[in-house]
């Protein structure tokens, strides 16, 4: 009876102290948002095995990433991600990508949708693109010789500036208008192109202009407008 009884109580020790030496579960503010259609949708422009791995391994790793640094930063748990754009300059290299790369896709993933569900710009977004750049085609033009001629990796943007006004600019790596950051012309996303090779090489190889031109067909111009008539305001993608 004895034996049964310190048996038990040493089950009861070693159960305790595994309790006590597990690690607590690790901080997680920031959430990889789901695709809104299925990979395969915006094919053939964008092939699911691209959708797929852009998705789950390169967003999701931005995602881990910028959750990691949460122990050495603990303000960022339960900050908004667009709000963290606007003081990235506060932090170091691992934050700036990892939080620039999770709002920028989180963003791309909105203002994409399979071909002939995206809408078309309204009447008023018609109006402002008619004034800052002359027509839907010079728009088009314009943005994608800012995405071509990114050099490297990076992302071309058509943003709403603080006065109102429509912009075409560009980022570097995981950079975004948002950021306080030198250089970077500072307006709202209305729209954003992800030119960094793993958007595009499995279907295109180094034809970075085809893989644009076809990207045109797959622009979520209800979204656009949304985000135009909202001044610019946040998505989803502003979500943690």
């Amino acid at each position: 009876m004895f034996r049964l009884l310190r048996a038990s109580c040493l089950a009861a020790l070693l159960s305790l102290a595994v309790f006590v030496a597990a690690p607590g579960p690790a901080l997680a503010t920031f959430v990889l948002p789901p695709l809104p259609y299925p990979a395969d949708a915006l094919a053939p422009a964008i092939e699911p095995t691209t959708m797929t791995i852009h998705h789950d391994r390169h967003h999701g790793a931005y995602v881990a990433n910028l959750n990691a640094r949460i122990a050495d930063h603990p303000e960022l748990e339960g900050m908004a991600l667009e709000d963290l754009q606007g003081q990235i300059s506060r932090y170091p290299a691992a934050v700036r990508n990892n939080g620039g790369g999770h709002y920028n896709h989180s963003l791309f993933w909105q203002v994409m949708a399979p071909t002939g569900q995206g809408g078309a710009p309204s009447a008023e977004l018609g109006a402002a693109i008619t004034a800052a750049f002359g027509s839907p085609e010079a728009l088009q033009q314009r943005f994608a010789r800012a995405a071509a001629d990114r050099f490297g990796s990076g992302w071309a943007w058509l943003i709403r500036r603080p006065d109102g006004s429509l912009a075409i600019t560009s980022t570097a790596n995981q950079d975004n208008p948002l950021m306080d950051l030198p250089g970077i012309e500072r307006g709202v996303p209305l729209l954003g192109l992800d030119v960094w090779e793993h958007a595009y090489y499995l279907d295109y190889q180094n034809r970075r202009p085809d893989y644009i031109a076809a990207w045109w067909s797959l622009v979520n111009w209800n979204e656009v407008n949304r985000r135009f008539a909202a001044g610019g305001g946040p998505t989803s993608a502003s979500e943690s």
